[in-house]
Parts: C-alpha cells; sequence; structure tokens
C-alpha cells in the first residue's frame, strides 16, 4: 500500500501531520489539500495542538504547477476561494498549529504557514513568493496573512523581484518566531506543542480569535472587544484554577 499523502500521528492532545509527497517537495495539490481540510474540518475529538511539518527536508514548495490544468476565471475564483476556505479554518477553527520549517517554504506553503500560530525555522529554510515569475498572482490568503507580517511594501518588492529570504531573515521580519539549528525544528515544536495544550482551552481560542481581528478594528472597538474577551475568559473554572494555582505555587490543571 503507498504512504498517506497527509501523514497523522495522534498522541494525546497532539497530532503532527506530515505532508508527504517525497520527490516533489511536498507541493501542494489538490489530494493534500483536501486531505488537509478533512483533518481539520473534523479533528479527532481530544486534539487541541497540531504540528505541521513534511518530508525530505522540505516544509511545501507551493502549489504543485506540473499538475496545472487551464481554468476559466470562474474556476481559478472558486479554487482560491477553496484555498481560503481551509486556510481559514487552520488559523480559525480552534485548533493551534505550530510549524515545524525547514527547506522549501514558498508560494503557497508560504500562505499556509502564515495561517499557523507558531512557526519555527531551521536554518536551511527558504520563504519566498514567486508568482510574479510565473505569470501568475497569489491566490491562498498571501495579501492578507504575508502582506499583514511584511507589510505591503516589503510584500510587493519580495513579490516583484523574487527575493528570498533565510530563517534568520524571516524571524526579523515576522515569518517565523524561532529560528533553530537545521534537525531541531521538531524537538522545539513538540516542546511548544506540549506548552501550548496544556494551556485553558477558552484562553487559547480567545488568543487566536481575538487578536488578529481586534488589529483590523478601529482602537476603541478593540479595546471594547478586549474587554468582552477578558470578560469571557475570567467566569471560567479555569480562571479559577490557574488562580489557585499561582496562589499555591503549582501548575495549574486545566480541563
Amino acid at each position: 500500500m503507498s504512504e498517506p499523502i497527509l501523514d497523522i500521528q495522534v498522541e494525546g492532545p497532539i497530532a503532527t501531520l506530515t505532508m508527504n509527497r517525497p520527490g516533489k517537495r511536498n507541493a501542494m495539490c489538490e489530494e493534500l489539500l483536501e486531505a488537509l481540510q478533512a483533518f481539520y474540518f473534523d479533528p479527532p475529538a481530544d486534539v487541541r495542538v497540531v504540528i505541521l511539518t513534511g518530508v525530505e527536508g522540505h516544509y511545501c514548495s507551493g502549489l504543485d504547477l506540473s499538475e496545472h490544468v487551464h481554468r476559466s476565471a470562474e474556476d481559478n475564483l472558486h479554487h482560491s476561494r477553496h484555498w481560503h476556505t481551509v486556510m481559514e479554518k487552520i488559523q480559525f477553527g480552534g485548533l493551534i498549529t505550530v510549524s515545524a520549517m525547514f527547506g522549501a517554504v514558498i508560494g503557497g506553503g508560504l500562505e499556509m504557514a502564515a495561517s499557523t500560530h507558531v512557526r519555527i525555522a531551521e536554518a536551511s529554510t527558504i520563504f519566498q513568493l514567486p508568482e510574479g515569475r510565473r505569470g501568475i498572482f497569489v491566490g491562498g490568503g498571501a495579501t492578507a496573512r504575508v502582506g499583514r507580517l511584511l507589510g505591503p511594501d516589503r510584500m510587493t518588492e519580495m513579490m516583484l523581484t523574487g527575493r528570498k529570504y533565510g530563517a534568520d531573515e524571516g524571524l526579523s521580519l515576522g515569518l517565523a518566531h524561532y529560528s533553530v539549528a537545521d534537525g531541531t525544528a521538531m524537538e522545539l515544536a513538540r516542546t511548544l506543542a506540549g506548552k501550548v495544550s496544556r494551556n485553558a482551552p477558552l484562553s487559547n481560542y480567545l488568543m487566536v480569535q481575538s487578536i488578529s481581528r481586534i488589529n483590523d478594528m478601529s482602537q476603541a472597538d478593540g479595546l471594547y472587544t478586549e474587554s468582552l474577551a477578558a470578560a469571557l475568559s475570567q467566569t471560567t473554572p479555569d480562571a479559577q484554577e490557574g488562580l489557585n494555582a499561582f496562589l499555591e505555587k503549582r501548575a495549574p490543571n486545566f480541563r
């Protein structure tokens, strides 16, 4: 039997998703996108955190252009919106996703990484948006996510010139949160995933759902939304457990 295109391993509250297209630098095809969609739209009940990574030294090299088919403008619109649906679910679906990145994080691979919540880049990582050199435009959410991380001016230059950024540059620009030695991203990913999985579930949910949205609001609306999130979080049993654990000088035991 052939190996799955998305290898899924679940250990307690943590699922490890490995994009598995050896020889293709884990380029995104419809089958892989649908496998990601299937997992994120119906994850195992006890999973709270996902580690997303790839095989053979690459995270994801973007859309598999060898499988590119001619589509009408209408079909391309729906294809792009399908990407948006999956990336939106990764970002806001309720699971925290940690990206363990190395090698190619290019095009759609960078769009996907930008939808995840914690990004670890090994020294071999290359960030790039080469669509302009292919005569096309990004369609998987880069303008909304990568553009937010880099700023529109820097993203425009990146696309115009095909510029590549390494792990340390990506760290300084916000494409990555951690820059680590080759071969160490998964170790750190597991450590961070374990830490995140032990947070109060509602606190994790509110952080993911609220902060980026507040950034789109006016200051007054954002502050009011922050107050609502704070009020909601502080009424839970986990909030009481967190306070008791602090006063008793012990680790909290959240739901």
